[in-house]
């Protein structure tokens, strides 16, 4: 699989952009999750061959993109930095897929850039699943509680394996090569801004919280929710309150998926994929 790497500047931050797949096929945008990275949609990406050409990138703070020293990690900046890659990249028309935070980014992009986009693939996330739910509490909890080093990486394989006990253990390898940097004096830290992506979702500014709801009232594009049987952050009200508001809107459940469904069912997320995004008509 033909795989290319580059940088797009926004708002004077480098954000890393990986694309995999020819560069003349039919782009798909994919957005990562709060603690995610670009690279967390390579068997994604590996599925959808070779009918499109797949691009994500490191959102602020993480991967190897720039961290914002001004911990501006809310909705609108991570927006505003997905239209800089699309300008970058030169992008017309394209289909958009969003986990979790990049599922929330991905619904707020394409109700206010409706042109831009063809079909959005939300995987869990939608209104009221970041405020209150039983995951957003747990997020939470974890961001409160996250040591920032660790002194092996065996100390860190078995963090993240009782954090993330449903994903595979190649999907929870990757996650740590991804995730984990050499730290000054020994051990390993974070490859992602903990302290001030916490800072920001543990005390918002109120006024920078969005509300989804009318975003996602104003969805024109074909639109397929995805839930996992077993999430426990985005709901089946949610969802179901969710196309009150659009009637537009199509779901699915993956079963026996938590929150994160393409590492926890990635055969099955995969074919919900190539069946949404490569349509035969």
């Amino acid at each position: 699989m033909e795989r290319r790497d580059h940088t797009v500047t926004s708002a004077g931050l480098r954000l890393h952009v990986t694309q995999w797949g020819a560069p003349t096929a039919r782009p798909v945008v994919m957005l990562h999750g709060i603690r995610g990275y670009a690279e967390t949609f390579a068997a994604v990406a590996a599925a959808l061959q070779p009918e499109r050409r797949v691009i994500a990138f490191d959102q602020r703070g993480r991967g190897t993109s720039d961290w914002d020293p001004q911990h501006n990690y809310y909705t609108d900046a991570y927006v505003n930095d997905l239209a800089a890659v699309v300008e970058g990249l030169g992008l017309d028309r394209f289909d958009l897929l969003g986990h979790s935070m990049g599922g929330i980014n991905a619904i707020v992009y394409a109700s206010r850039y409706p042109s831009k986009v063809n079909r959005l693939l939300v995987e869990d996330a939608g209104p009221g699943a970041f405020e209150a739910s039983p995951g957003a509490i747990r997020i939470r909890r974890e961001l409160a509680t996250t040591p920032g080093h660790f002194a092996s990486w065996d100390d860190a394989r078995d963090f993240m394996r009782a954090l993330r006990p449903s994903v595979t253990e190649e999907a929870r390898e990757q996650r740590l090569k991804s995730m984990l940097r050499p730290a000054e004096g020994g051990g390993f830290t974070w490859q992602y801004d903990h302290m001030g992506i916490a800072a920001t979702r543990l005390n918002p500014d109120p006024a920078r919280v969005v509300d989804l709801r009318p975003h996602v009232a104003a969805l024109a594009c074909e639109t397929l929710v995805v839930r996992g049987g077993n999430s426990d952050y985005l709901q089946p009200e949610m969802v179901d309150a969710m196309q009150r508001l659009n009637p537009r809107i199509r779901s699915a459940v993956v079963p026996d998926a938590g929150h994160y469904i393409h590492d926890d069912q990635p055969a099955l997320f995969h074919q919900l994929a190539r069946d949404f995004l490569l349509p035969t008509h």
